[in-house]
């Protein structure tokens, strides 16, 4: 009897489309963060390199640091008001519990840490 309960939504609200649209974005900056991230840190020290007597740069460059750290910030704002919509929208124990965006706020706080502490 419990497996063929009745859908009544009609149709997905507002929120729902919200929810999916700061989802997106939240990816999508994550996305350009890691882009960003691969020109702002340092250069690998590879043996190649030492042979040939290339120099390498070895310290983070501070402009693009910068909007790495806010794209980070924005990313993890982005899933958490996605999870808080969430968690005041769904009322079914059916509904998506959102596990990547939970993902995608663990991963933007660790790495907006990882950041400070290498920074100092």
């Amino acid at each position: 009897m419990d497996s063929e309960k009745i859908e009544r939504r009609k149709s997905e609200d507002l929120w729902l489309k919200v929810i999916r649209i700061f989802t997106i974005l939240a990816w999508l900056i994550f996305t350009v963060a890691l882009v960003v991230s691969y020109y702002a840190a340092p250069e690998t020290n590879y043996g190649v390199l030492r042979y040939h007597n290339i120099s390498i740069r070895k310290f983070w460059l501070t402009p693009l640091t910068g909007y790495l750290y806010l794209l980070l910030w924005l990313s993890a704002l982005l899933s958490y008001v996605s999870l808080i919509v969430h968690k005041y929208r769904s009322r079914r124990r059916s509904d998506n519990k959102r596990f990547n965006v939970i993902l995608l706020f663990s991963i933007s706080l660790a790495w907006v840490i990882y950041i400070v502490i290498n920074m100092i």
